[in-house]
């Protein structure tokens, strides 16, 4: 898109990376300090496997997954100060964050239906945003958002990221046998992420890559507002 066009675009803030990479956290900062709607898409794939589980749907057979992955209604809240996530009108904000969920949501995000009918959904979230929107994911700015105002892809050592991941379960009270077995999981997730045929986890050829490892939270902040202000110039501030 040219700079020219840049005014009259949406602001879209396209922010990837591997997890634990701290993609949440600083995408709804990101998105508080800048006035713009926040879009956590990891929470709505982990909302269809949620739902898949909980309807006994087997999560391993990609052709019953994409058979019933048009049923649950699924609705993302874009408030940067407290979004939501609800599955058939029920709050599962909480659920989706199991071991269980964690365990097969690469499963599920690898089936392309599932893709297709929530990347509907997150252009939707986007359209609708008056001032905007940031959003997380695997695949905005490769996929899902192709034409971004401003595409990051964050990334951090393994080490790093399974240190922030134990933290932040321990700060929600998860027992020590819980956070070593998630945090093994990282390694699984990310090749799977990376791997797939559909959307795999990459770096967008006009992304910016920003290593957070030995970065503060409040630098990384600091980085990427810097570049959407740059990126996004009349865009952002007429919003």
């Amino acid at each position: 898109m040219e700079t020219a066009d840049r005014a009259h675009a949406p602001v879209v803030v396209a922010i990837d990376g591997p997890s634990g990479s701290g993609k949440s956290t600083v995408s709804r900062a990101v998105a508080a300090r800048l006035g713009l709607s926040f879009l956590d898409t990891g929470a709505m794939y982990r909302a269809m496997t949620w739902w898949m589980l909980a309807n006994e749907v087997d999560v391993n057979d990609p052709e019953a997954v994409a058979v019933a992955c048009g049923k649950p209604v699924i609705v993302s809240g874009t408030d940067a100060d407290g979004p939501t996530i609800t599955v058939d009108g029920r709050d599962v904000s909480g659920p989706i964050r199991g071991p269980e969920v964690t365990a097969h949501v690469s499963a599920v995000a690898a089936v392309p239906a599932v893709r297709a009918r929530l990347v509907e959904l997150q252009r939707g979230c986007a359209g609708v945003a008056e001032r905007g929107i940031v959003a997380e994911g695997r695949d905005m700015g490769s996929v899902v958002f192709p034409d971004a105002t401003v595409k990051v892809f964050l990334t951090a050592s393994e080490t790093a990221r399974a240190e922030r991941r134990a933290a932040e379960l321990r700060a929600k009270g998860v027992d020590e046998a819980t956070i070593t077995a998630m945090a093994a999981d990282l390694a699984r997730r990310d090749a799977a992420d990376s791997s797939r045929a559909t959307a795999p986890l990459t770096q967008a050829a006009d992304a910016v890559l920003v290593d957070t490892s030995a970065l503060t939270l409040e630098q990384v902040i600091d980085r990427i507002t810097a570049l959407v202000a740059e990126r996004a110039g009349s865009a952002l501030s007429a919003v």
